[in-house]
């Protein structure tokens, strides 16, 4: 296992820096001021999409470009380090047309769709026209088991039609957003095979029926883009919006929470360098009892922690992008989950860390800190929450020790190394 980055990933690094310092840094505060205003900076984010697109650093984490389509091929191994810089600023990762959710739906559009979806839907995402958004999660149901997924998709002739509530719909208050990609029950036979009830469906966002009916709160931060509460109303679509086959949901929501779970990871690990930094510029700057505070020992004990930690879980987010790579993604299944589950807690420690060295004011709008901390307590719920995230780990191991007892079992049973007999 080598990490070092090639030659190509540290050009694209350093453009991606220049980038970041030239635009992104700068026009922060304008994007946030628009945001408290209370409108969506479109304005401010097309200039800088066109200007990063021209700059050839566009759809940078998508593996399977073809030669035709826009963007810069990258494996996850090389996408790892540029995530991380898009990850500072939390907005930024749209103007390079990396952005979740759209990210994890052009992915499972360019596996599965059809030509006529991939000219409707998947094109334009791919040029950074439009927006799109996605229904799993359900406010009724554990939805971290996915057979309890009750919004129903029927089939009525040369249509299906659509019903149910999903939220969490990350996106859907986008000014571009087009198209809600809606995962249901397509068969509601009570005996059929649990994993394969269930399809996906593209749904475009004008379709009557379908209604976005409040913007949820995460910790009391709003996202300007929403994450939305949706209501689907005898939602009528096309059987022709089917996506990949009917049954198939499960398969092809693997295939899309893979990616997008270990880039979740990649920007986070960018989210807790700004911690850390904010922590160690504000220990030096800050002064009680005399001294800078930076100077006391539990302070310097989170410094080398923060370091650490941080160092520690890149690594684990290079090596899972790594085994992607090599191996894919089902193979890298246990890796994704490690990182997911160290990354999202890493992030509320690193904040928190932070936040009290800053003391009240850490906890107002005027740092990223609040933002940063918040959002790392929603990772645990994203994309799976940790608890199953855990499991997956655990039944790796378990299923290791076993395969390893039966290749050492003898007549007197299983020999358990290090142990006296």
């Amino acid at each position: 296992m080598d990490f070092a980055y090639s030659d190509r990933v540290e050009q694209l690094r350093s453009r991606l820096q220049a980038f970041m310092d030239d635009h992104i840094q700068p026009a922060d505060t304008q994007w946030r001021e628009e945001v408290e205003a209370g409108h969506y900076p479109m304005a401010l984010i097309d200039g800088l999409k066109e200007k990063a697109r021209s700059e050839g650093l566009w759809n940078l984490f998508l593996p399977a470009l073809k030669p035709d389509e826009p963007g810069t091929r990258l494996s996850n191994l090389d996408y790892a380090p540029l995530a991380e810089m898009m990850g500072r600023f939390f907005w930024s990762s749209e103007v390079f047309n990396c952005n979740a959710p759209d990210t994890g739906n052009m992915e499972i559009l360019h596996m599965f769709a059809t030509p006529e979806q991939r000219r409707q839907w998947l094109e334009p995402l791919m040029r950074g026209e439009i927006r799109s958004c996605v229904g799993i999660t359900e406010p009724g149901v554990a939805s971290s088991d996915p057979t309890n997924l009750q919004t129903t998709i029927t089939r009525d002739g040369d249509h299906y039609v659509i019903n149910g509530r999903k939220w969490w719909t990350t996106g859907a208050l986008h000014p571009n957003v087009k198209l809600c990609i809606v995962m249901g029950l397509s068969d509601t036979r009570p005996d059929a095979d649990p994993h394969k009830r269930h399809s996906m469906i593209l749904v475009p966002m004008d379709t009557p029926g379908l209604s976005v009916m409040r913007n949820l709160p995460v910790l009391n931060h709003l996202s300007p883009e929403g994450h939305t509460e949706t209501n689907f109303d005898n939602v009528r679509v096309p059987a022709a919006n089917m996506l990949g086959e009917e049954g198939a949901g499960f398969a092809l929501a693997q295939a899309r929470l893979g990616p997008g779970r270990i880039h979740h990871c990649m920007r986070t690990i960018g989210q807790c360098e700004v911690a850390l930094e904010l922590m160690v510029e504000r220990a030096l700057q800050r002064k009680a009892f005399g001294r800078p505070i930076a100077d006391y020992a539990n302070i310097q004990d989170w410094i080398a922690e923060g370091r650490m930690e941080i160092d520690q879980a890149r690594l684990l987010c290079l090596r899972a992008a790594w085994m992607m790579d090599r191996h894919g993604n089902k193979a890298a299944r246990t890796e994704v989950s490690a990182i997911k589950v160290v990354a999202a807690r890493l992030q509320t420690k690193i904040a928190d860390r932070a936040i009290q060295v800053f003391g009240a004011g850490g906890l107002t709008n005027d740092t990223p800190l609040a933002f940063i901390y918040s959002w790392g307590r929603a990772l645990r719920f994203i994309d799976g929450p940790d608890e199953v995230h855990l499991r997956t780990v655990a039944r790796s191991e378990i299923r290791k020790r076993r395969e390893a007892n039966r290749s050492t079992m003898s007549e007197q049973g299983v020999r358990m190394p290090y142990l006296k007999p």
